[in-house]
């Protein structure tokens, strides 16, 4: 099999079903889900088993980023339900019932978008899947975390802006 030179969790059906194969064996493994969540910040992460075997499955597929797979696993043992139907970015600018307002305040949206060093994503990225009780496209997630960089952002920007234009 020949390497892919990146990993995609969105391009790589792969990479897609590893992923969300290693998301399901932690629901099904509460002690390692629990563990996960526990950890306060990417490198606790990377102390745990479980982040090794997601590390080592994808690594057959393509060369991986440990810490930034860190910061993915860590965030993705919050997520309860996986939802498909939305790109992650617009999940954010999804409304809360009964009301006009985005689950994800633009004010909270824009300090994302100023996180330059992807080990600061972790904390604020567990707290808007908690506002998003639980819920979120998990390889359009993993994705923009793995590969948080200028254009994401952007990508982001656009997706939300274009479900919450009023959102300030």
């Amino acid at each position: 099999m020949n390497k892919m030179k990146y990993l995609s969790f969105t391009a790589q059906p792969e990479a897609q079903e590893t992923l969300l194969a290693w998301w399901k064996g932690l629901q099904e493994n509460h002690g390692d889900r629990a563990e996960l969540r526990r950890c306060r910040n990417r490198t606790e992460v990377a102390f745990l088993p479980a982040y090794h075997r997601l590390r080592l499955s994808l690594g057959k597929i393509a060369p991986i980023k440990p810490d930034d797979l860190a910061t993915v696993a860590g965030v993705l043992s919050h997520v309860k339900t996986p939802d498909s139907s939305h790109r992650f970015s617009q999940q954010m600018a999804s409304h809360k019932k009964e009301s006009d307002r985005s689950l994800v305040s633009g004010l909270r949206f824009r300090r994302l978008l100023k996180i330059d060093d992807s080990g600061e994503l972790y904390g604020p990225m567990i707290r808007i899947v908690r506002l998003l009780d639980g819920t979120a496209n998990i390889p359009s997630m993993a994705d923009g975390l793995y590969w948080w960089n200028e254009r994401t952002k952007k990508t982001w920007a656009f997706d939300y802006y274009s479900e919450a234009p009023s959102e300030k």
